[in-house]
């Protein structure tokens, strides 16, 4: 059972946790985390880019000279494709690159990222975090006690307005909840910050 330590927002060390095997402790399966990951940025696609083919462009009418006799190749508008200003032929239109992964394939790899980060020791985790008002400098602090200077992703059992907008002008640095967890943030972060609450969260939800 992989054992991690626990720190204050001083970033003094205050204890030990123990962490479920079956989900801080498993083998990662790089496939499957490639797969989620390559999932993830298909889904962010916007899928607005588009050509216009021959019939959408501008102009063409009129056939340009006669079909016989010219001694050019018969042409039967000026908006054909090998023309300059023409369509474009097969070019992309606005599409959806969406497409779902199964149940077992997106578990598996969150679990393998979240192990991942505990064999990289890359994971931290927090006992509270609390401020009286909106303080970004209160994060930052927080966070350089931590040695957590480069890209973080701070895991929140609840959404808590006052952490989040305290850290999100920090580059970086994003804040997520345990229902929002996916596989690419996870990943993409040097730090992975969870609060000890969130912890007992992501236990009970994908055991």
């Amino acid at each position: 059972m992989p054992t991690v330590k626990t720190y204050n927002m001083l970033g003094e060390e205050t204890g030990k946790i123990k962490l479920d095997k079956d989900i801080f402790g498993i083998e990662p399966n790089t496939a499957v985390m490639h797969s989620a990951v390559v999932n993830y940025l298909a889904n962010q696609r916007q899928g607005t880019q588009s050509t216009k083919t021959r019939t959408e462009v501008r102009g063409g009418g009129k056939k340009p000279w006669r079909q016989k006799g010219t001694g050019h190749a018969r042409q039967g508008s000026t908006r054909a494709p090998q023309w300059t200003h023409g369509g474009v032929a097969l070019g992309p239109k606005p599409r959806s690159y969406n497409y779902v992964l199964p149940k077992k394939m997106r578990r598996l790899a969150l679990k393998s990222a979240l192990s991942s980060k505990v064999a990289d020791k890359e994971l931290l985790v927090l006992d509270e975090i609390t401020l009286d008002s909106i303080k970004t400098k209160a994060i930052a602090d927080m966070l350089k006690a931590l040695k957590a200077d480069r890209k973080v992703l701070l895991v929140l059992p609840e959404k808590n307005d006052t952490v989040i907008l305290s850290a999100r002008n920090i580059p970086g640095v994003k804040t997520a909840l345990v229902n929002t967890l996916n596989t690419y943030d996870i990943l993409n972060a040097d730090k992975f910050i969870v609060l000890k609450d969130a912890v007992a969260q992501i236990e009970e939800v994908y055991r």
